[in-house]
């Protein structure tokens, strides 16, 4: 199904009555299915899908770089805060031996995609970088000359314009900046002061290069916020005109995320006064030419993802949206999460523990989770509704072998509800979500997850907008 872009349309209502907590899809089943998981089982799945007809089939990676010079009190990644760039060295050490472990096993498939995140992947010296795609292009089939999506996240305070060039020489191609606010008092208050002038010089410095695109990440509902405050951030993020925009919901859970201590709770704007604030900045943004992809993010019209979602091909992996979110993608470093034919399964969360197995030679899984049939069959539609605003019944039908009406019976009579409310539009052929619907892509999804009621016990979810 093609789609033709369209301004998401807010409605105060819908927002207010469907604004519940719930998950972000960036996986499903989402990791709070994940369970205990050996290396001996990493092994298997490996093994597997190199058995399967995936010789040749692209592959992405992602490189998790724990390490931060300044802790962001509103950051809930799994970091280190250090001012000491040796410790990277022994971190590289054992990155170097989890390649050596693995890569054999995905020798001849081309790296479609890499990403580098963090933690602060730019908290890495030149020497320290240069190490770091060098091991990469030893292990695994990098392509040269652009032919790959090739990202890394990276923090203008550390940044110089020369390390960019640095990147752009060593194959990177996009870039995605944490912005967050421009307005002073806000940075303050979460300990990320950098100025406008800073961002723009990394903004320049990187069209200069030649960056294909350049990404900004905001966020909503920090302290000292107001819808005027951010209105004026946005003046500035729109000057600054980068290709991607993605402005995130702030989840304040002090109690799972220590640094969120630091922040004063009575600073925090009102829920009404942060539904005001995402609401006109949805509606700027539309003005100011960007698509509202969904999710929380955005992109220009001649952008690859506006591209592929009008041509019905948008993914969506841990990365958030994605051109080439249908490969296998195998998570180096320590907390990554890889999604392997089947099977989703992260590495150690604590940094010690996965430098002793990588280390040792030994994959350094601790969780995990074997999608079963109906998990497939559930991921495709999550799938397809938050990439694409439509599910094809047909479609379905013939790639599970399954009647989709009836398997999803008692899923169809709980949207009905939601039909009412103008979020999605039940066809005969299909589920399509309206413009309404694009704002709460996650309560439309969630109708369709298995897990959500059984073991809504086993974790905190943020607000869906």
């Amino acid at each position: 199904m093609t789609n033709h872009i369209q301004e998401a349309i807010w409605d105060q209502d819908l927002i207010l009555k469907y604004n519940v907590t719930g998950p972000r899809y960036t996986s499903y089943p989402t990791a709070v299915q994940f369970e205990d998981c050996s290396a001996e089982d990493f092994m298997a799945h490996i093994t597997e899908s190199a058995r399967q007809s995936k010789a040749t089939a692209p592959l992405s990676l992602y490189v998790h770089v724990p390490f931060c010079q300044h802790v962001c009190f509103y950051c809930g990644c799994n970091k280190i805060a250090t001012k000491d760039q040796s410790r990277a060295d022994q971190y590289l050490n054992a990155l170097e031996e989890e390649m050596k472990t693995l890569a054999p096993y995905f020798r001849g498939r081309p790296v479609q995609q890499l990403h580098w995140g963090g933690g602060t992947p730019t908290f890495l010296s030149g020497e320290q970088t240069k190490r770091l795609i060098k091991m990469l292009r030893q292990n695994f089939d990098i392509l040269a000359d652009d032919l790959g999506e090739y990202s890394i996240e990276i923090d203008p305070r550390v940044t110089t314009p020369d390390r960019l060039m640095l990147l752009r020489e060593l194959g990177f191609n996009r870039i995605s900046l944490g912005v967050q606010d421009f307005n002073e008092p806000t940075q303050i208050a979460i300990n990320r002061t950098q100025s406008y002038e800073l961002v723009e010089e990394s903004v320049t410095a990187a069209k200069e290069y030649g960056f294909f695109s350049i990404s900004f990440d905001l966020i909503y509902g920090l302290p000292h916020q107001t819808q005027e405050s951010f209105d004026q951030t946005l003046d500035r993020v729109i000057e600054l005109n980068p290709d991607r925009i993605a402005v995130y919901n702030y989840a304040h859970l002090p109690e799972r995320f220590m640094p969120q201590r630091r922040i004063n709770e009575s600073d925090l704007p009102s829920p009404s006064e942060k539904l005001d604030i995402l609401g006109h900045a949805i509606s700027k943004l539309q003005k100011a030419g960007y698509v509202y992809i969904g999710m929380d993010h955005f992109a220009k019209p001649d952008d690859d993802l506006v591209k592929a979602q009008e041509e019905g091909t948008l993914q969506r992996n841990f990365q958030g949206y994605s051109t080439n979110g249908d490969t296998d993608l195998l998570g180096l470093g320590v907390s990554s999460i890889s999604h392997i034919s089947n099977a989703f399964l992260q590495n150690f969360r604590e940094l010690d523990k996965y430098e002793e197995a990588a280390l040792n030679g030994v994959p350094s899984t601790f969780k995990g989770y074997s999608l079963n049939n109906d998990d497939i069959v559930r991921q495709q539609v999550i799938k397809d509704l938050s990439c694409n605003g439509w599910v094809d019944y047909e479609k379905l039908d013939e790639q599970f072998d399954i009647d989709s009406r009836a398997y999803f019976s008692h899923e169809l009579v709980r949207l009905a509800s939601l039909e009412e409310d103008g979020l999605v539009k039940l066809e005969e052929n299909g589920i399509k979500v309206t413009m309404q619907g694009r704002l709460l892509l996650r309560p439309i999804c969630m109708v369709f997850d298995a897990y959500l009621q059984r073991d809504a016990h086993k974790a905190s979810f943020s607000k869906v907008v």
